[in-house]
């Protein structure tokens, strides 16, 4: 029978990124363990089992090359490792503490969750990128990739050859660390803007996602609207987010992780515990850490919690599971018939929010993939790469303008409270730009100061830093990331750019790249040329 339909999955994993080896236990590297525990390592888990078992649902994960370069540095792979110990060590207090008592089944539980986390890293040899790799080439899995450090795009379109080197970039440290080109394009905050079209289709980008609204507002309408990708007149496909979809997963007032027998992400051991239980999860001064270990379900204000019930919440998300997969073949069924152009729902999520900020949320993924392998023939899972091997005939339209950000807007980045980080990163990037391309690299010195200068203004560029600004909570620690890159560009540059190298500038140089490596840029004329 042939299909009647697609949902193609779509995960974007993102990190910025965050090495500080001065610091034994940084906090900011805390959140590069928590995704690795809570997100990452269940996702390729669930690849394996279904690998084993022979299901066949494949989806698509964008990997971030700062994610990707965090995942193999052996530095933070270590740390990860010290970190797994000290949290197993804290379970093990913990599972003697509650060993009889309402707890008891959620302290159980994480046993469970961590031994799992330990054998999927044990089984991939600390290599998750190998792994992922493994199976994209499988065919359980397409792979994609975004710019260099996940740089607001529009952001920079009025600094020529900005975006260019950008995507340059993302696109070829991909390649180098996972050895394998990337299968398509995550525009970073699903940000797009028509006069970069150009640019993603030079460096080669064939597909990528647009939020619902650069899709229904492209010209002209799309007979489908976003339930089947449109062709870019300059060749480029690009797939359209379904809001119905997003809404049911991602609302805050009526998505599945809001259900009460979830999991309470805020409340957690290391606010609620004696200092002296705590051992190795404190921070800097007795600061209390979130442990990742949570013993409360989403009821009541935050101290009238009810414990947590694993098989209850587990229950919640395979019926969540069958409801999702129910509604989008409901979608589907509604929508009318376009040549012979077979719909696709397109769900993309941030992957952080399937294990870290919603714990059952690998359950219900893997809900999801099993119920639409066994509907194969109704509803079936595909990646976006794979739809377009089947279905190559597409309307051809130009999108507009947008972005999944507040509104679909782009004020997260540009807006009153981050405006004063874009004369500064414009300011920095004309200057690298006309230092590579204005030849003044003539020997190795000053080639290796311009090659840090590149990797400087790339780490400035950052979406993530405005995003932080913008939400508050950790907006201290990224304006100093801001000040710390921009001081350190304007030291390379001045050097790159003076009568002699000193050895002064070299070490500067070379301390920079120890301490934040990042990837290798390549060569940085052909990234900006």
């Amino acid at each position: 029978m042939a299909t009647r339909g697609y949902v193609a999955l779509v995960l974007h994993a993102h990190l910025p990124y965050v090495r500080h080896p001065e610091h034994a236990t940084s906090l900011e590297e805390r959140w590069l363990h928590e995704a690795l525990w809570e997100t990452y390592l269940p996702l390729l888990d669930l690849l394996d089992r279904l690998e084993i078992e022979g299901i066949s649902a494949p989806f698509t994960l964008s990997v971030s090359p700062t994610l990707a370069a965090m995942w193999t540095d052996p530095l933070l792979l270590a740390r990860f490792e010290a970190h797994l110990e000290r949290l197993e060590a804290l379970h093990g207090r913990e599972a003697v503490r509650a060993a009889s008592g309402p707890f008891a089944p959620v302290v159980a539980h994480y046993g469970r969750a961590l031994g799992r986390v330990r054998a999927t890293f044990g089984r991939a040899g600390g290599d998750l990128l190998g792994a992922f790799v493994r199976h994209a080439d499988a065919g359980r899995l397409a792979l994609f990739t975004t710019s260099a450090t996940h740089a607001y795009l529009p952001g920079l379109v009025v600094c020529p050859g900005a975006v260019r080197a950008q995507v340059r970039a993302g696109l070829g440290a991909f390649r180098a660390l996972a050895g394998r080109p990337a299968d398509g394009f995550w525009l970073p905050e699903c940000a797009y803007e028509p006069r970069f079209a150009a640019e993603l289709v030079a460096a080669g980008v064939t597909l990528s996602v647009l939020d619902a609204h650069g899709v229904e507002l492209a010209e002209p309408s799309p007979p489908l609207g976003v339930y089947a990708p449109l062709l870019h007149p300059a060749g480029l496909a690009f797939f359209g987010r379904d809001p119905r979809a997003s809404e049911e997963v991602w609302s805050r007032t009526s998505g599945y992780p809001g259900d009460p027998a979830y999991r309470d992400y805020y409340r957690d051991i290391g606010f609620d515990r004696e200092e002296g239980a705590l051992s190795g999860h404190l921070g800097p001064h007795g600061v209390r850490l979130a442990t990742g270990l949570k013993y409360h379900r989403i009821t009541g204000s935050l101290a009238e919690k009810a414990p947590y019930d694993p098989a209850l919440a587990a229950a919640r998300a395979h019926e969540h599971a069958a409801h999702f997969v129910a509604r989008r073949a409901e979608s589907l069924a509604q929508l009318p018939l376009w040549k012979d152009t077979v719909p696709v729902v397109v769900a993309p999520y941030d992957a952080e929010l399937f294990g870290h900020w919603w714990h059952e949320g690998p359950l219900f993924l893997e809900g999801v993939l099993r119920r639409l392998a066994a509907r194969e023939g109704e509803l079936e899972a595909i990646t976006l790469p794979g739809y377009l091997e089947r279905h190559g005939d597409l309307p051809v339209a130009s999108p507009a303008a947008s972005s999944w950000g507040e509104e679909g807007h782009g004020r997260v980045w540009t807006g009153p409270r981050t405006a004063h980080l874009l004369r500064p990163i414009h300011h920095a990037t004309r200057r690298v730009r006309d230092a590579v391309l204005g030849g003044i690299a003539g020997d190795g010195d000053r080639a290796a100061l311009l090659r840090r200068a590149v990797k400087e203004l790339f780490l400035l560029q950052a979406s993530d830093w405005p995003f932080m600004i913008h939400g508050g909570d950790t907006a201290p620690y990224a304006e100093a990331r801001v000040a710390d890159h921009r001081a350190a560009i304007d030291r390379l540059l001045t050097a790159a750019a003076g009568p002699r190298v000193s050895p002064e500038d070299l070490a500067f140089q070379a301390a920079r790249e120890a301490s934040m490596p990042l990837f290798d840029v390549g060569d940085v004329a052909r990234l900006f040329g």
